[in-house]
């Protein structure tokens, strides 16, 4: 501790003595005060007389009551709006009971004025009032004064003055952080000179640099958390021009709570510049959709399934089984669930979907109420050349558990498909179509279960997706590669697209049908590689993206919807229900044969069916002939 505070921490050991102390000496400053003022200055020897008479009894009435409001056990340098009615109130208090001791029950010659009262009731609310004021501002100044734990603080300049700022700007300014708030800037001219908690509204974002030049600035703070993605990008673009390190305050739950934290401010995410604006679904039914209900999550251990059973354990079902043949991955998610849900009874099975004995077992064992179908193989490039793998996996596997789901009586079964099943010019989308036909046909001939599937476009952060492939590389020095300039993805995160799969499963509409999401408009994977580098630090993307072509099956653009698919609009605002205008495509009596084809290497007969469900698709069929291999059942 400097010698600067260590006074201030001398007085913090006796800060509660202090305390009373100081609102003795408010009490008796505003009684005198009012006997002045009463008196104009002059106040007669008699009233002198009964001010000396009275004034101890008022102070510890005074006391009483403010002990009594537990204004004596308030931190002052956390004091403010909220405390002053409860001042008010006991300062009023202690009033009316002086007044009735001293002209009722012991009257005195003279009596004091009630107007001396009032005034007092008046000026010890004032001057406690500024008491607080007057510690917390100094407080404040002593911790703040560009230095903490003997270290400079860093210089920052806080972009943003609405809600986000003005809370940020507080918690900089009233704990010890690293941080000192010396100026920020907003797009709002009527916002131009006014200032927040003492730091000034300089200007706009444009005049960023000769600012934060002028200003001496160090970091730059993004706190507009409801900025749109597009409107995130232009004020990114503005502050890298400064060359200063940046960091954003995300989360407009928190800002419209009241609750903004230093330890919520993090590094621009590629996340954040998306040009989509984030999908937040409410869930309220869900509790009692899942309440008492015992729910098997196939693919549990991959991104999609681990998050659905995360979403799904908090909403009290009795049993979870997580179901993945990815042995470590299933038992680091048992681990976090069984921390986070102590209550919650978790059951974890290794076992490869395409196993009838293994998923009879488990139907048999566990008699789940709900299925979300999750496992499946994804990776588009991979699957071209293990076309049997993927048709083993992501059709007879759906194939069983779907099965089995009718067989035992549960009440809903949804699949989770992606928008490459959309016309499908791969392995990979052909096997989700054709687990989406073989979902939809289920329904006929199990009426007695709700089966659905619910379709999205890519994820970000899931395991192999575009941007941890993009940060793998940046890390190792390589250039990021890109297929082509023009190729373009729909987006959204992990938690949004289980949300969809949850609030779907909800819909009525879903039952023999295909969901999606309303996902906006594509963004372009070049753009996501120059935002990526941008925030990385680099401005010169020459040699620093390679274009490699499209990969085998890979579309240039995805679509969610098929020329033979129309939609039509649900109760939920951003999900839509597919129907085929073509009629149903029978699966079912097909499988079988494929299953004995697949074991007994003779695939002729899946090849002819697949050419006629897919016609001029460039499936690599060859590596149908195999030799099985065992089965990652993952997201």
């Amino acid at each position: 501790m400097t010698g600067n505070t260590g006074w201030l921490t001398a007085l913090f050991a006796r800060r509660r003595r202090l305390a009373v102390v100081l609102y003795a000496a408010a009490a008796f400053g505003a009684y005198f005060s009012a006997y002045l003022l009463r008196f104009d200055f002059q106040p007669p020897a008699a009233y002198l007389q009964l001010f000396a008479w009275t004034v101890w009894p008022f102070v510890a009435i005074r006391l009483g009551f403010f002990r009594l409001f537990r204004l004596t056990r308030e931190r002052w340098r956390y004091t403010g709006a909220t405390n002053i009615p409860r001042l008010v109130l006991a300062s009023i208090c202690g009033s009316v009971v002086f007044l009735v001791i001293f002209r009722f029950v012991l009257p005195l010659d003279p009596v004091v004025p009630i107007s001396i009262v009032a005034m007092e009731t008046v000026l010890v609310c004032w001057f406690t009032a500024g008491m607080w004021l007057s510690y917390r501002l100094g407080y404040e100044r002593i911790r703040n004064h560009g230095h903490v734990n003997g270290h400079e603080k860093t210089r920052v300049l806080v972009v943003g003055a609405g809600e986000a700022g003005n809370l940020l700007v507080r918690e900089m300014i009233r704990f010890p952080t690293g941080y000192r708030p010396i100026g920020i800037v907003d797009d709002d001219p009527t916002m131009w000179g006014a200032t927040l908690h003492g730091i000034e509204v300089i200007g706009a974002t444009r005049d960023i640099v000769p600012i934060s030049n002028a200003m001496r600035a160090e970091e730059l703070i993004i706190a507009v958390p409801s900025a749109s993605p597009a409107d995130l990008r232009r004020i990114v673009a503005k502050c890298e021009a400064t060359g200063l390190p940046l960091k954003v305050l995300p989360g407009i739950a928190e800002v419209l709570a009241g609750d903004v934290r230093l330890n919520q401010v993090r590094e621009v995410r590629i996340e954040d510049l998306l040009g989509r604006e984030p999908v937040n679904l409410e869930l309220p039914e869900l509790t009692a959709e899942m309440s008492g209900a015992t729910v098997l999550i196939t693919g549990a251990a991959g991104s999609i399934g681990s998050e659905l059973a995360r979403q799904v354990a908090l909403n009290s079902p009795r049993t979870l089984v997580l179901l993945d043949q990815a042995e470590s991955d299933l038992f680091y998610l048992d681990l976090e669930l069984r921390r986070a849900h102590p209550q919650l009874e978790i059951i974890a099975v290794i076992a490869d979907i395409v196993d009838a004995a293994a998923m009879r077992a488990v139907f048999e064992s566990h008699a789940p109420d709900r299925v979300f179908h999750a496992a499946a193989y994804k990776h588009v490039p991979l699957m071209e050349c293990n076309s049997r793998e993927a048709i083993r996996n992501n059709v007879i596997g759906t194939w069983r558990v779907a099965e089995l789901a009718g067989q035992y009586g549960v009440a809903k079964f949804v699949l989770v498909s992606t928008d490459k099943a959309v016309r499908p010019a791969n392995v990979m989308g052909a096997t989700k179509r054709l687990a989406e036909l073989i979902v939809l046909e289920m329904q006929a001939r199990h009426p007695g279960t709700n089966y659905g599937a619910v379709r999205f476009g890519n994820v970000l952060g899931s395991n192999g997706s575009v941007i941890p492939i993009f940060r793998r590389q940046l890390k190792a020095g390589q250039p990021l590669t890109v297929t082509d300039r023009e190729t373009t993805r729909y987006f959204m995160t992990i938690p949004e697209a289980v949300q969809l799969i949850l609030q779907a499963s909800l819909l009525p509409e879903l039952r023999g049908h295909v969901a999606m999401l309303d996902m906006g408009d594509p963004v372009r994977i070049l753009d996501l590689a120059e935002n990526l580098l941008r925030l990385s630090g680099v401005t010169d993307y020459r040699g620093r993206i390679v274009f490699t072509g499209l990969r085998p099956g890979e579309k240039l653009h995805e679509e969610l919807a098929a020329p033979d698919e129309e939609t039509s609009q649900t109760a939920i605002e951003k999900i839509r229900i597919i129907r085929s205008v073509t009629g149903p495509v029978r699966v079912l009596p097909r499988l079988p044969l494929w299953e004995r084809g697949l074991e007994g290497g003779d695939p002729k007969v899946m090849r002819q069916d697949l050419d006629a469900f897919f016609p001029g698709l460039p499936m690599r069929l060859q590596t149908i002939e195999r030799l099985p291999m065992e089965v990652a059942v993952g997201d």
